[in-house]
């Protein structure tokens, strides 16, 4: 495997998400996912928040326009998503269901190695998923198989029991 990185790359600083309310994203980033406030420049002219932990910095952006913002009531593990590695899912699993949070999840199996995946809304409709990801090793792909087709021994034994849980 080549390294290629023809931009010097270091890694992933930020992500930056439009919010219909400013108030209620915060809240949601601190309270729910753990990030805490710092300090961005008083030389932005429009009102936002950043927030960090984990390594990353997500960067709330109020909307011109909250009552414009798309409407997003399903949860589609398909759809764009941020994900996050926790330490015990069934934690998770048992803080969302108590704080009422909607949620889905999905049990992921590949060659006996189990991946338990969580996914949400934001208030904004913004997808998280928390996981144990981890669990699958980071395997490189020969040089003779494209990202989109490749045929990896066993490929065939894996599958995805998704379950949506209702919050009353």
């Amino acid at each position: 495997m080549a390294n290629n990185n023809p931009l010097q790359l270091k890694s992933l600083n930020h992500i930056s998400l439009l919010c219909g309310s400013l108030d209620k994203s915060i809240d949601f980033y601190v309270n729910i996912l753990g990030f805490y406030p710092i300090k961005r420049p008083n030389s932005f002219d429009f009102n936002g928040a950043w927030l960090f932990n984990y390594g990353i910095g997500i960067h709330l952006l109020q909307s011109e326009d909250p009552e414009g913002m798309p409407k997003i009531l399903k949860i589609n593990p398909k759809n764009n998503h941020i994900s996050f590695q926790c330490e015990s899912i069934s934690g998770v699993e048992s803080r969302l269901k108590q704080m009422k949070i909607k949620y889905v999840k999905n049990i992921v199996e590949e060659n006996g190695i189990y991946v338990d995946q969580l996914f949400f809304h934001d208030p904004d409709g913004w997808m998280i998923e928390i996981c144990n990801c981890d669990n699958i090793p980071v395997l490189p792909l020969s040089s003779s198989c494209s990202p989109f087709n490749c045929n990896i021994p066993n490929q065939h034994n894996h599958h995805i029991q998704q379950q949506i849980i209702p919050m009353e």
